[in-house]
C-alpha cells in the first residue's frame, strides 16, 4: 500500500463523485466524513483539487518529524575533520601503497604522493568520538553525533555529486530529497512552505534549482528558496496603504481567474503550483513575518549561534532561522554553506577549510544545543555533510581531490544513536570497506527515521513505480538510538 494514493485513482473517484448526480454524491460524502483526511484527499464537491500538502500519517511512528540538512557544498575533507588516519601521516610524501592498485583521482591525477593531515585530533564526550581541532564546538557535542564514515557516491564531479546527494541520481530530472519528504508527509503548517532552501551567499549552488526541484512530480512539491540576508522573503509585507480586506479581495479575484484558466489545463502541474504559491503567499503574509523576525530572539540565543561575530553571523542567522522554521512545522529545511563549491580544496586545503570550518562550526553547534534545550532535537533530524569527501593523495602539492568512494556524513537527533560511528574506510580513508552506505541507503535511512517505509513510498511516473532510492537503498538500522 502506498503512503499517498495514486493520483490517477484519486482523479477518477473525484470526477465520479463530482459528476454523478450533479455532484450530490460528493456533498453527501462530505457530510458524512467532515474534515477526515480521506475527504481532504478526495477534494471538495466543486472539483477543487485535493491539497497535496496536507499533513499525512507516516507508515510507522518515526522519531523524526522534520529535517535540517546542512550541506557543505564542494566536499569537506573527512580525513581532516571526523575520520582520523594515523597511517596517512606516517606515509606522507610517499606514493599510495601498491596494495591499493592503480589509483586515478577524479581530476585525472595519478601517482600523487600522500598528503598528511596537519590537524590535532582528540577524543570527545563519554563516547570518545574523534574530531579534529577544525570543529571544536561541534566536537563538544560528540555524544549527540552519529558519524557515518562509510558513505559512497557515484558522482566524481560537483555536478554529479551534488545532484546525487540531493536527488539520488547524478543526472537531473528526479525529485529532490526534500520533495520526496513533502510528497510523502505533507506539512503540519499550511501557512508556510513544506520545503525551504537557504544559501549563504548570492553565488549559485552547482546545478541551481535542480537540487530542490520536484523533478517528475507535480511542481507543488519543489523547495522554496529564501533569500540571503536579514530579509529572507521578498515582498512579504503588504504595501503601505493597502488594507487586508482589499488585499484579500484582489487575491481572491485573481485566484478565481486562475482556477477558471486551470480547469481546461488540469495536467499542467506548473500552473497548479503557481496558483497554490499565490494562495500560500497570502497565508504567509500572516505567519511568515513572525517566523523570520529574529529580533524576537534573545541576545544570548543569537550569541549561541555566533551572530555576534562577523565570521559566523551569516550562517548563524541561517541556522537560527532553520530552528524557527521547524518549530513552526516546516518539514524540510536545507542550508547550503559555501554556495558555489567553496569547500572544493584542490589546493591550499589548510586555508580553505580553516576559513569555512570557522564560519559554520559554532552556528552548527548552536543549532544542536538550541534544539536540545527546547526539546526539539529528538524530533528534528540534523544532517551535516557534502557531496563527497577528499582523497588521501595530494593535488597541486597542498590540496585534496574529490573522493566519492569513501567519505563521512554526520547525523544528530531524530532518533539516531548519538556518540556512535557507523562503518569505516580503509587505513588511508580512500575506500569504504565496512557497512558501506551508498547515497541510496542514506536517503532510505532518512525516510525511515521519519517513519516512512522507503519501499512503500511510491510515485507512479510514465507507468513506473518510482522510489526515492531507485529500488536500490536499504535502511541503516545501526544509526538507531
Amino acid at each position: 500500500m502506498n503512503l499517498v494514493p495514486h493520483h490517477e485513482i484519486l482523479t477518477n473517484r473525484r470526477d465520479f463523485l463530482r459528476r454523478g448526480g450533479a455532484g450530490f454524491g460528493a456533498m453527501a460524502l462530505a457530510s458524512l466524513m467532515g474534515d477526515s483526511p480521506l475527504m481532504a484527499a478526495l477534494g471538495d464537491a466543486g472539483g477543487t483539487p485535493a491539497n497535496p500538502m496536507s499533513d499525512k500519517v507516516p507508515h510507522v511512528a518515526g522519531r523524526a518529524k522534520n529535517v535540517i540538512f546542512l550541506f557543505m557544498e564542494g566536499g569537506p575533507s573527512h580525513l581532516d575533520i571526523c575520520d582520523p588516519k594515523p597511517l596517512l601521516n606516517k606515509l606522507a610524501g610517499q606514493p599510495i601503497p601498491d596494495s591499493f592498485g592503480k589509483v586515478i583521482t577524479a581530476m585525472g591525477e595519478a601517482n600523487a604522493p600522500l598528503l598528511e593531515s596537519k590537524r590535532t585530533w582528540k577524543q570527545h564526550g563519554e563516547s570518545g568520538l574523534w574530531f579534529s581541532d577544525w570543529i571544536p564546538n561541534m566536537a563538544e557535542l560528540a555524544d549527540d553525533w552519529c558519524v557515518v564514515r562509510s558513505c559512497m557516491s557515484d558522482g566524481i564531479n560537483h555536478a554529479g555529486g551534488v545532484c546525487q546527494m540531493n536527488t539520488g541520481a547524478i543526472f537531473g530530472g528526479r525529485p529532490s530529497l526534500g520533495s520526496w519528504v513533502s510528497y510523502g508527509l505533507g506539512t503540519e503548517n499550511q501557512n508556510m512552505p513544506a520545503f525551504v532552501v537557504m544559501k549563504d551567499s548570492e553565488d549559485n549552488v552547482v546545478n541551481g534549482v535542480r537540487n530542490w526541484s520536484a523533478g517528475f512530480m507535480p511542481a507543488v512539491y519543489q523547495g522554496v528558496l529564501f533569500d540571503d540576508g536579514p530579509q529572507p522573503i521578498a515582498n512579504l509585507y503588504t504595501p503601505k496603504g493597502i488594507k487586508e480586506d482589499r488585499q484579500r479581495g484582489k487575491l481572491s479575484f485573481l485566484n478565481s481567474l486562475n482556477h477558471q484558466h486551470a480547469m481546461s489545463r488540469q495536467e499542467n502541474s506548473e500552473l497548479d503550483a503557481r496558483i497554490r504559491s499565490y494562495e500560500l503567499a497570502f497565508r504567509m503574509q500572516a505567519e511568515a513575518p513572525g517566523a523570520v523576525d529574529l529580533s524576537q530572539e534573545s541576545e544570548a540565543t543569537k550569541q549561541l549561534y555566533g551572530m555576534d561575530v562577523p565570521e559566523t553571523e551569516n550562517f548563524g542567522r541561517m541556522c537560527l532561522q532553520a530552528r524557527r522554521l521547524v518549530e513552526r512545522g516546516v518539514r524540510f529545511v536545507q542550508l547550503y554553506h559555501g554556495a558555489g563549491s567553496k569547500w572544493d580544496a584542490h589546493d591550499k586545503i589548510e586555508a580553505n577549510h580553516t576559513k569555512y570550518c570557522g564560519q559554520m562550526d559554532k552556528p552548527v553547534a548552536g543549532l544542536i544545543r538550541d534544539l536540545k534545550q527546547r526539546g526539539l532535537l529528538e524530533e528534528t533530524l540534523v544532517i551535516w555533510g557534502g557531496e563527497f569527501g577528499r582523497t588521501p593523495m595530494s593535488e597541486k602539492g597542498d590540496g585534496r581531490d574529490h573522493n566519492p568512494t569513501g567519505f563521512s556524513m554526520m547525523m544528530a537527533g531524530g532518533g539516531v544513536k548519538g556518540g556512535s560511528v557507523v562503518g569505516e574506510t580503509d587505513e588511508l580513508g580512500l575506500h569504504a570497506i565496512k557497512d558501506k552506505v551508498h547515497v541510496h541507503d542514506f536517503h532510505a535511512t532518512i525516510m525511515n527515521l521519519l517513519g516512512v517505509d522507503h519501499t512503500r513510498m511510491i510515485y507512479h511516473h510514465k507507468g513506473r513505480p518510482e522510489r526515492i532510492d531507485q529500488n536500490e537503498g536499504k535502511f541503516m538500522r545501526k544509526v538507531l538510538g
